[in-house]
């Protein structure tokens, strides 16, 4: 194992920190997610987007057990106590997001709110103390919803200039207990979910093409994205900056030739995204794919100069599962991933929630990551969503967790052996139990610790450590010395 391996948990502002009107914090889009018992889990067009009059309802009401973002798991005051359980576990980093409405509350304020800097000084010092690297996500899907009503998001150039002064702002103010930042989680996502990784809304754009409008948003993200990184090379130049982006392993169905194109094609469409952040420019494929579809971006000679000057130093990406595809899909099973679809695939077990459990698909992942831009990897998000119950004796025996994890780290540490990859650290999703981002569940649970806390609201937010927990806690009390059994052993 490399010596600064880095091994870890991750989260995200909206899903655990909760307190959502606390401090001068202000309302964000995470703030108006409902969770819905009704809500057709597998419709996921529904589940991510939001229209303008449901932006509204949520302002009208000001309650949080509805509201699971807005609760959270209490970590804005439990944090201490968190940390403590997180470095007992030998945790020695833990991927954050820093919550824009904290600091910026209405996403254009002339000044940045006190009380939100001091609450991330306090987090950070005591990760320090704990010896927890942290690792920073800017935008997490909690966009200030001011920025969606008042400019239709990131599709005006202005929320991103906002942006550009916000992350300042906290690189500032942060970085010297901040090493490793991420300008935006899953920067692909926007295609698939545009409204929690963008904040459009579709309504709003009525005379406009709104795939254009999306291009429009997913390109000012780009530009915002170069010009932070060009400033902490500049200024904080000991500091690293990373391309983050969604891995799920795409196999053909069979072996027949046009599957297997479909099967590539379909990877390559997401390696669009980290080719802009990690080569620098626009793939000819993606802008002859733009073209096809009628999408005119303008992209000025600044703009590339920018893209190109200002790469990242490492790729992040979250990896969970994998599916299949088929040039003809026409009566073949469909099965779910991270907030899209696939073909189900045979081989594969399935989680609750319909995911595949692919632990193979995350080596063949870093061998393809490695391969194309020989640059460090980042895994920053990989774990299962699971129903865990709590026994009347306070336990929670999660075998499937570990299972889960066992598997993938096992696959990761035979890539580390054999396929020559450059690989910076592991971070497990998540910490504690958290409130889903995609269907806002707390009964959807990834977390090493549990979080007595149900679906609507009600429960009192006491933690117990789960079996998992003490797993993984002797996982990493091997330190450097994974014994070889380890490996040879399921």
């Amino acid at each position: 194992m490399p010596q600064d391996f880095m091994w870890g948990v991750a989260t995200s502002a909206n899903q655990v920190e909760g307190a959502w009107n606390e401090d001068g914090k202000g309302m964000s889009i995470a703030d108006c997610e409902r969770y819905n018992p009704h809500q057709d889990l597998n419709d996921y067009k529904r589940v991510n987007s939001m229209s303008t009059a449901e932006l509204n309802q949520a302002i009208k009401d000001h309650s949080t057990k509805k509201w699971g973002k807005r609760h959270g798991v209490d970590f804005y005051h439990r944090y201490p106590s968190d940390l403590k359980l997180l470095a007992k576990a030998h945790i020695n980093a833990f991927r954050i997001s820093i919550a824009w409405t904290r600091i910026y509350p209405n996403g254009d304020d002339s000044e940045p709110n006190q009380k939100g800097l001091e609450y991330y000084d306090s987090l950070f010092k005591t990760m320090k103390d704990y010896g927890i690297q942290p690792i920073v996500t800017l935008s997490h899907y909690e966009m200030p919803l001011n920025l969606v009503l008042k400019y239709d998001a990131w599709f005006d150039k202005k929320v991103a200039d906002y942006f550009v002064k916000f992350s300042k702002t906290v690189i500032d103010r942060y970085h010297n207990l901040v090493k490793y930042w991420i300008p935006i989680n899953e920067i692909d996502s926007i295609v698939r979910h545009p409204f929690s990784s963008a904040g459009l809304v579709e309504d709003r754009f009525p005379d406009q093409n709104f795939t254009q409008v999306i291009y429009q948003a997913m390109h000012n993200q780009f530009i915002a994205s170069a010009k932070i990184t060009a400033y902490i090379h500049k200024n904080y130049p000991e500091a690293k900056v990373g391309s983050m982006i969604t891995s799920t392993m795409v196999y053909p169905y069979n072996s027949d030739p046009r599957n297997m194109f479909k099967a590539t094609e379909t990877m390559r469409e997401n390696y669009n995204f980290s080719d802009i952040q990690v080569r620098g420019a626009y793939p000819k494929v993606l802008l002859d794919h733009m073209k096809k579809i009628g999408v005119d971006i303008p992209i000025t000679q600044e703009d590339k100069a920018l893209l190109e000057a200002n790469t990242a130093d490492f790729v992040a990406f979250s990896y969970y599962s994998s599916v299949c595809t088929a040039y003809d899909t026409t009566g073949l099973k469909i099965t779910k991933a991270n907030r899209t679809t696939g073909v189900y695939n045979k081989y594969l077990p399935e989680s609750e929630w319909g995911w595949q459990i692919d632990p193979v698909g995350l080596r063949i992942i870093l061998i393809n990551l490695f391969d194309r831009y020989q640059k460090p990897l980042f895994i920053v998000e990989n774990g299962l969503g699971a129903k865990d119950a709590l026994t009347s004796n306070n336990y929670v025996h999660d075998q499937y967790r570990i299972d889960y994890l066992r598997q993938h780290i096992k696959q990761m540490l035979l890539s580390l052996q054999n396929d020559g990859i450059d690989l910076m650290g592991y971070l497990m999703w998540g910490s504690t139990d958290m409130v889903s981002a995609s269907t806002t569940q707390m009964s959807k649970r990834y977390g090493l610790i549990y979080v007595d806390l149900d679906d609507n609201g009600n429960g009192s937010y006491t933690r117990t450590l789960k079996d998992s927990y003490y797993w993984y806690q002797k996982l990493l009390s091997f330190g450097t010395e994974i014994p070889t059994a380890y490996l040879e052993n399921d």
